[in-house]
């Protein structure tokens, strides 16, 4: 605590966000004075918050007690020294923390997103291998809705006019959102996040920010605080802003792209080069991997029924609906981008904006891991545009990918069915609660024809 305690004092913060993320990605945990946070050294939470849906639900009692302790126990919040952030939209001088979840011998709870991509890190670390990543981060703004049965508009900008048609890569379109823009830009500094390159995306005011490469969990980390600084960006200036997989019709759906690669921790040398600068066996190994694995891992890039609304066969043409791979080719799910041999690294391009961080890494750097480990060996290439012919190679849609991640012994094997049974359960809860709800599109087509 001295390391945090210091930073506290130095920055004049009077109150701290204790927080921590669900499987969901909501950050959850508890608020207090800082003098409290410092004299108590962390916080206590019921173990079963890591098993809460986005709409407050739970799994079943059979399958909730079959993970927790009965008598629904506490667990033990410690702060993470190297996740500590101010709160630059806070009225007061505040701070948030992020918290890892352990029990009472001290063991990092593994329903907790965070520890499951700390599980997989060390994972690389015992084998020498250190991931880098940068992911790319896509959201859109929106008009203040309350009305959850009416279609979502593009906001007014600075014109005083809402964007009409696609506006890929126009700046003008981005900075009809200037004062938005700085506010994430001037937080996110404040923070420390290092966020880089702003594109306008092809949606109605759809923007995307890209990550400096780094540390995986610290980019895990900065992604979730992220999120926060969008949203709370946008309410400022009186709009909203989302991370749904597919929040508007006939727009294209937000992704959050994945770059990485992998060095070896005693030279600093990327894996994926050979020496003479031609790619080695384990990229194409972590190739295999991706492949292999993302049709069993898909709810962790994929997690809620919105999300497969983005795979649509032909609705989408930014969004893959296959595993292929291929050099700079943006129709295939895995891209391997143009780089000098140093920075050879591949993209995946299928999970979704709407997922959680943490068990977006784990999920590409276990399934990358495998391949390396297993030396599984990809398919050939793609030249040109992808197919997208062998549609059944990838669940698209949310029962059968819990099914296939549920049946995944390599899967079970790596992250622990733990892990594994909580987060599926946490999804089939959330699905559940969908079903019982009739749409408008039931009441429009159904209602007085069938």
């Amino acid at each position: 605590m001295k390391e945090i305690t210091n930073w506290l004092n130095e920055n004049k913060l009077t109150e701290v966000e204790c927080i921590m993320s669900d499987q969901t990605g909501i950050a959850r945990g508890k608020i207090m004075p800082t003098a409290k946070f410092i004299a108590e050294k962390g916080i206590r939470l019921p173990e079963s918050v890591l098993l809460q849906t986005a709409t407050g639900d739970y799994p079943d009692d059979d399958v909730y007690y079959s993970l927790l302790d009965p008598a629904d126990i506490d667990m033990v919040l410690k702060p993470d020294e190297s996740a500590m952030y101010t709160v630059p939209w806070a009225h007061e001088p505040s701070a948030q923390i992020i918290h890892d979840c352990y029990d009472a011998m001290g063991n990092l709870i593994e329903l907790a997103p965070r520890a499951i991509l700390k599980r997989v890190l060390k994972l690389y670390a015992d084998k020498g291998w250190k991931p880098i990543v940068a992911p790319e981060v896509e959201f859109y703004l929106t008009k203040r809705c309350t009305d959850p049965d009416l279609p979502l508009e593009p906001p007014v900008g600075r014109s005083g006019r809402q964007e009409s048609g696609r506006q890929s890569f126009s700046i003008d379109a981005a900075n009809e959102f200037d004062p938005i823009i700085e506010d994430i830009y001037d937080w996110c500094e404040d923070m420390g996040l290092d966020i880089d390159t702003l594109i306008h995306e092809e949606g109605s005011a759809q923007l995307e920010f890209n990550f400096r490469h780094g540390d995986a969990l610290k980019l895990a980390d900065q992604v979730f605080i992220f999120k926060r600084t969008v949203r709370e960006a946008a309410l400022k200036h009186k709009i909203n802003a989302t991370f749904m997989a597919k929040p508007i019709s006939g727009e294209p759906g937000s992704a959050m792209h994945v770059h990485q690669s992998i060095v070896d921790m005693k030279t600093g040398e990327n894996i994926f080069s050979n020496k003479d600068g031609s790619a080695s066996a384990l990229f194409h190994n972590y190739i295999g991997g991706l492949q292999k694995y993302i049709p069993e891992i898909m709810p962790m890039f994929a997690p809620n029924v919105n999300s497969y609304r983005r795979y649509l066969p032909g609705a989408d043409g930014n969004t893959p609906v296959n595993i292929d791979w291929g050099v700079e080719n943006r129709t295939v799910g895995l891209r391997v981008p143009h780089s000098s041999p140093v920075a050879r690294r591949v993209e995946n391009r299928l999970p979704g904006s709407d997922t959680n961080p943490y068990l977006a890494l784990a999920g590409n750097l276990i399934a990358g891991y495998l391949g390396m480990t297993k030396d599984i060996k990809p398919r050939k290439p793609v030249q040109g545009r992808s197919p997208d012919e062998a549609e059944d190679e990838l669940p698209f849609n949310l029962e059968a990918a819990l099914e296939a991640m549920s049946e995944s012994t390599d899967i079970r094997e790596a992250l622990g069915d733990q892990f594994v049974d909580g987060f599926i359960a946490t999804r089939w809860a959330e699905y559940e609660g969908f079903k019982r709800v009739i749409s408008s599109w039931e009441r429009k087509f159904l209602l007085s024809t069938v």
